[in-house]
């Protein structure tokens, strides 16, 4: 398997590529990791040095794999927070080079906007980039579910507007839609729902609310639920593989009371994680 993974690095933490790397290596897939940035620590920190890479460095770089005469071996492109447009662009046409050889490739797009209690934290373009441009050519969104709400205009209180919200941003273009932190009328306080919906189905699944605010994990869950989708064909084993694994990941993190997630202390998680947790049909 062989993932083509666009997306930030730091070199001390866990965010971006250097959260969804590894993860995907453990379990066997080959990723060819391009970075958008290459920063000292993720931004959450406050302060940070390093560099913001270029849209055409990314083209540069696709084009040289392309030379290479493996693109048509790709099976996958991972895509997560898009600094400004023009890398978004650069990520879009990644995504198309990669289908005009394989038209059997997928793009699975992390749409990052925003999240409750914080509203949007990207820059002004990006959330319209991505509800017109992204999502459209998609063929898995993992929004969590401020994002859902954002991307379809569409309020989330229920597990039944969860249901209709992901089944409208489907009818945009993507097959697959997962939807993370996903808090309704039915979920009680001290747990955490995701919901995936594919070819008319749905699958929710609760995990344990874990006493921890961290970086890096949405990008890690991203990463696992494609690996497990390109894996067994089935979105229901992919969401209960790669909850079960963060779940693993955030618990050992918060035991730990660390501030980055333990991505390579905890790496048994995503090859066998200590507690496995079913999606049921809703």
């Amino acid at each position: 398997m062989n993932i083509l993974s666009i997306q930030s690095w730091v070199a001390y933490g866990h965010v971006g590529n250097a959260s969804a790397v590894f993860p995907l290596q453990r379990l066997g897939a080959e990723v060819w990791a391009l970075n958008t940035v290459q920063f000292s620590n993720h931004t959450g920190y406050g302060a940070w040095r390093g560099q913001v890479f270029g849209a055409d460095l990314i083209n540069d770089l696709v084009q040289g794999i392309e030379e290479r005469g493996v693109l048509a071996r790709c099976d996958a492109v991972l895509s997560g927070y898009m600094g400004d447009a023009a890398i978004g662009e650069a990520i879009l046409g990644a995504a198309a080079r990669v289908r005009a050889v394989n038209p059997a490739a997928i793009w699975c797009c992390d749409p990052v906007i925003g999240d409750v209690g914080r509203g949007i934290f990207v820059r002004p373009g990006i959330p319209e980039f991505m509800r017109d441009r992204a999502v459209p050519q998609s063929t898995i969104v993992t929004p969590n579910q401020f994002e859902l709400e954002w991307l379809t205009g569409r309020q989330v209180s229920s597990l039944g507007d969860a249901k209709t919200a992901a089944a409208a941003l489907q009818a945009k273009g993507p097959t697959t839609v997962l939807v993370t932190s996903l808090q309704v009328e039915d979920t009680p306080e001290d747990s955490v729902d995701l919901l995936v919906a594919e070819g008319g189905s749905f699958w929710r699944l609760r995990t344990p609310r874990l006493p921890i605010s961290i970086n890096g994990a949405g990008d890690a869950m991203a990463a696992l639920f494609l690996f497990h989708r390109l894996r067994w064909g089935d979105p229901r084993l992919a969401l209960s593989a790669a909850s079960s694994s963060i779940y693993g990941l955030l618990r050992r993190t918060s035991e730990a009371g660390a501030r980055e997630i333990l991505t390579v202390e905890a790496q048994e998680e995503f090859v066998t994680p200590s507690r496995v947790f079913l999606a049921q049909p809703c």
